[in-house]
């Protein structure tokens, strides 16, 4: 990867190029480097492999310039980038095909600025701990050992399990029990400079992430069982991840089916930070306001929720993995109060997003209030610019995104107490292909529950469900209000060669939609 130098050398290059150009009124250059780094690995007891593992890297750089133009017809806005060449001739590139694209934008009123309620600032801009330069020169051998020690975690849980040993008859033939093993190790780095006409002080960030999922099965036996770790310090993965998946494979097996119906569930951390992320995010960002497409229309500073629920994105969290000190629009991060005890307290926000709606004239009854009295609750803190894989990306626009979203619940229970409130239930742990249904506004959502997942009977964990055998069908909106209870213990949870972490506690529900999938395959 380039170094920080690189990349802030480039910026005050791009940027003393552009501010020179007649036409060019305001400008801002990004300039980035990211990579991801993947080791997947897959084993099976039954079928003679030794095992099978893929590796992939991707790493990029390059820079992308916004740019404000006067023009023969007034002011027009444009976005151009430049990969792999951080020169002032790839500057030159980005800014003409910025130039090119430029079109007039009524709603557009200029550039970031520092013109909004910000936090103290933070030290110098550079948050320790989130960084480690050991995962950038792991190289693909280090990472794919990482990866086995993680599998041979698993395998050591399986062949130690005094149930299959018992199931299989001897410690000779648990191999012949089917036991399949698939895992991925990802390595996440991404580095930034920023500066424009603005903010003309270059301003640099980097981030380093580790993450590790796995998926265990018994396949004789139609058990399955997830895990998954995460951290921004090489010395702090331990490569738990496939020994959890093994365990929870373990406790699967003769899983069971139930009817369609309306349960009491615990909705694991997995689950949540799914649902979370997916089917309740999307409504929370200013631009869906301003289209009129979220579900919360109106009510800021309303009740929402049940009012034991809280939700926050802390982009600066000193103890959150992934913390960053400032946006990709260089505009300083800070906590954003999203839900507080059930009242809606805030929305995620981009500079656009937010001076376009400081100048809308249905704002008032968009958000509910005047969006000139609730500036700290739409202040812009979230504009960052996502990659496919890589963070960061210098070839996208910014947009409203969270970092570290965070869960609390204000009385705090503990896992014994959940089950208690939730009496006779399930408990849902691994869920997947969750997705809006009748459109973001409607809370409406599916999913499939693929595993971890158990019948709760008189406040106990009674027996496991079966894998796929149970698909979610409910509203987002009701199940934020039919909250029975928060644990106080949090997981931060992942998607795959994401850098979003969410702080997810297990959060209890009553009246939850599930419907039973066919058994027909079960009989082929």
């Amino acid at each position: 990867m380039l170094s920080l130098t690189d990349l802030r050398r480039a910026v005050q290059n791009a940027l003393a190029f552009a501010t020179s150009q007649t036409d060019v009124t305001e400008v801002e250059v990004f300039a980035s480097a990211g990579s991801n780094f993947t080791a997947r690995l897959n084993y099976t007891s039954h079928i003679p492999s030794n095992g099978v593992e893929e590796t992939k890297s991707t790493e990029g750089y390059g820079l992308g310039i916004r740019a404000v133009f006067r023009t023969p017809d007034g002011v027009s806005t444009g976005f151009g980038s430049e990969p792999t060449d951080l020169s002032v001739n790839g500057a030159e590139r980005a800014l003409n095909k910025a130039r090119s694209g430029a079109v007039s934008d009524y709603e557009f009123v200029s550039l970031p600025k520092l013109d909004f309620p910000t936090l103290p600032p933070r030290n110098d801009g550079t948050l320790p701990g989130n960084y480690d330069p050991a995962l950038i020169r792991i190289g693909s051998k280090g990472l794919v050992g990482a990866g086995w020690r993680m599998m041979d975690q698993a395998l050591s849980v399986f062949q130690s399990s005094k149930d299959l040993l018992e199931l299989a008859g001897s410690a000779e033939k648990v191999a012949e029990l089917g036991l399949i093993l698939g895992g991925d190790v990802v390595i996440l780095g991404d580095q930034m400079a920023i500066a424009s006409t603005h903010i003309q002080k270059i301003q640099t960030e980097q981030n380093t992430l580790i993450t590790s999922f796995a998926t265990a099965m018994i396949e004789s036996q139609d058990s399955k069982g997830s895990g998954w770790s995460i951290s921004s310090q090489l010395d702090d993965f331990s490569g738990d991840a496939a020994a959890e998946a093994a365990r929870n494979a373990i406790k699967s097996m003769d899983g069971r089916r139930i009817p369609t119906g309306e349960y009491n569930v615990i909705l694991g951390p997995q689950a949540v930070a799914e649902i979370l992320e997916w089917i309740l995010m999307p409504g929370l960002s200013l631009d869906m306001f301003f289209a009129r497409a979220s579900p919360f229309m109106g009510k800021l500073g309303q009740l929402v929720a049940s009012s034991d629920f809280s939700l926050y994105d802390d982009g600066a969290g000193d103890d959150l993995k992934i913390s960053k000190s400032i946006t990709d629009e260089g505009l300083p991060t800070g906590r954003t109060e999203l839900i507080t005890r059930g009242a809606l307290s805030g929305l995620l926000a981009d500079y656009y997003s937010y001076q376009r709606i400081l100048n809308d004239r249905f704002g008032r009854e968009k958000l509910g209030i005047n969006p000139s009295e609730s500036l700290p609750s739409i202040a812009p803190r979230n504009g960052f610019r996502s990659g496919n894989s890589s963070g960061r990306d210098f070839g996208s626009i910014p947009s409203a995104s969270p970092s570290n979203l965070v869960i609390e619940g204000s009385r705090g229970h503990t896992q014994k107490e959940l089950l208690s409130l939730v009496n006779d239930g399930v408990y849902i742990g691994r869920i997947w292909y969750t997705y809006p249904v009748n459109g973001t506004a409607s809370g409406d959502f599916s999913g499939t529950i693929i595993g971890d997942s158990y019948l709760i009977k008189d406040s106990k964990f009674a027996a496991p469900l079966k894998p796929n055998t149970i698909r979610m069908n409910d509203n987002v909106l009701r199940l934020i209000n039919n909250i029975l209870g928060i644990a106080s213990q949090r997981r931060a949870t992942v998607r795959w060669s994401s850098n979003q972490v969410t702080w997810a506690p297990e959060i209890a529900v009553s009246g939850f939609g599930l419907e039973e999938i066919s058994e027909y395959m079960e009989g082929v």
